[in-house]
């Protein structure tokens, strides 16, 4: 069964994807808006853990929209849920029987509600599925500590496929360098280089 996973490159979405892998053929596909060149991060890393990579682009206008959302509320919470719910309709239009994320037990953003991932299966007659939505961040931790090298730094300096990245760029580019600090707090990212 073929199965579309949105990737980052980092180490929770690959995770997810040696867990998916033994049931599904495995595409990673990085979900982007062609701000930057970031995709290529994605691509590395899934060529590092041997899968088929694939990429879709996103509507433009979203990304508009989640950066005003963002630099309205102050943080980047409801805007990155936009793009991921927007990214998952996209991949969901993929001729696949199942589509998947990288999302956790814990994560604050992006999540996938119930009704969310119910919607998604009905309208597109597809499987959504989230592999570690029952695992803690610590749990990841160990498992990934395990089974991937991976590369962890300050969210600047990491580069990888996610949506983060891209709207950063957009941030610099309409509202300047210091916009990007009203929004986003001081975090660590990772990007993983292949397999421990």
């Amino acid at each position: 069964m073929e199965l579309a996973l949105l990737y980052s490159g980092g180490k929770d979405s690959s995770l997810a994807a040696l867990i998916l892998d033994s049931f599904y053929d495995v595409t990673l596909v990085t979900a982007h808006f062609g701000l930057t060149e970031d995709f290529e991060h994605g691509k590395a890393a899934a060529d590092a853990l041997g899968f088929p990579f694939d990429m879709v682009e996103l509507d433009r206008d979203v990304a508009e929209e989640a950066v005003e959302r963002m630099l309205e509320d102050g943080y980047p919470r409801n805007g990155i849920q936009r793009v991921h719910e927007h990214a998952l309709e996209v991949v969901a239009e993929r001729d696949v029987e199942a589509i998947a994320d990288g999302s956790r037990r814990d994560d604050r953003v992006p999540t996938v509600s119930r009704a969310t991932a119910q919607s998604l299966e009905d309208r597109h007659e597809i499987d959504y599925l989230a592999p570690l939505s029952g695992f803690g961040r610590h749990a990841v931790d160990r498992l990934v500590e395990q089974e991937l090298d991976v590369e962890t730094g300050p969210s600047e300096e990491i580069s990888r496929a996610d949506y983060e990245g891209e709207l950063r760029e957009l941030i610099r580019s309409n509202h300047g360098e210091e916009a990007i600090k009203t929004v986003f707090p001081d975090h660590d990212q990772t990007i993983v280089r292949g397999r421990a």
